[in-house]
């Protein structure tokens, strides 16, 4: 999805800046509780075109960042450039995050409900235990993800963003969802407005999600040696998942 989408994914926030700066806010105030403050060793596994690796870099962590979407990775590298922030960016699967990064890192993240990209709990299993490895003694890895136990599950959706505007261009944004058991398929609309000489054209994504439930991800990450593992609601706009690699 996010290889057709990347360059108009800002719009799915009424304004990215700001996001990028009230999520980094209370990312740091969750590193900050849980490892110390900055400047902390941060790896992003799946970056996006980077509202959170952004934020965090700009606030002082040394950040790494990879995203399995090469159109979303070359956004975030251009993004990060023009803010003069300095972090390595990679192409790479989450579930190989170990053989590309490596070891040592303060803190493991997947932000934005990327974990349900992983179709099931094998590939999610995978994937944290290669979260674990990447992550040195004492540090911790954080997931923000969808509650799927409060969330409706009517077939098909349409979820509208709203009116965006981007230039000299206004768009509409919307998603649909289409329910399969324990799976959903999203589409992602991007719908710009024709002026002038300038024709109407929509610019979609498509993906599918496994809708993996809290109390699952957090048996997996215990499964993976994971320990201390908290729910906080009310810090990003999605519950947040942090749990600390043992020090034994």
């Amino acid at each position: 999805m996010y290889d057709e989408i990347a360059t108009l994914y800002h719009l799915v926030y009424p304004d990215w800046n700001a996001a990028i700066a009230q999520q980094a806010a209370a990312l740091d105030a969750i590193i900050r509780k849980h490892v110390g403050p900055p400047p902390r060793s941060i790896l992003d596994v799946s970056c996006g075109i980077g509202t959170q690796a952004l934020g965090l870099a700009a606030l002082g962590h040394a950040v790494t960042a990879s995203d399995l979407s090469s159109a979303a990775v070359e956004r975030a590298r251009r993004e990060a450039a023009q803010r003069n922030l300095a972090i390595g960016f990679t192409v790479a699967d989450m579930r190989r995050c170990a053989e590309v990064h490596g070891s040592g890192f303060d803190v493991v993240l997947s932000a934005d409900n990327s974990i349900p990209h992983l179709l099931s709990d094998d590939a999610i299993r995978e994937a944290l235990g290669n979260f674990h490895q990447c992550i040195r003694p004492g540090g911790i890895t954080i997931l923000s993800v969808r509650d799927y136990l409060t969330e409706g599950r009517a077939s098909p959706q349409l979820v509208p963003y709203g009116f965006r505007s981007d230039g000299d261009d206004r768009y509409f944004v919307v998603q649909t969802r289409d329910w399969d058991g324990d799976f959903y398929d999203v589409a992602m609309y991007f719908i710009r407005e024709g002026r002038g000489s300038k024709p109407a054209a929509v610019i979609a994504g498509s993906s599918r999600y496994y809708a993996v439930p809290i109390d699952r991800l957090v048996s997996l990450l215990e499964e993976n040696s994971f320990i201390e593992i908290q729910r906080l609601d009310g810090v990003l706009y999605r519950p947040v998942l942090v749990a600390r690699r043992g020090t034994g």
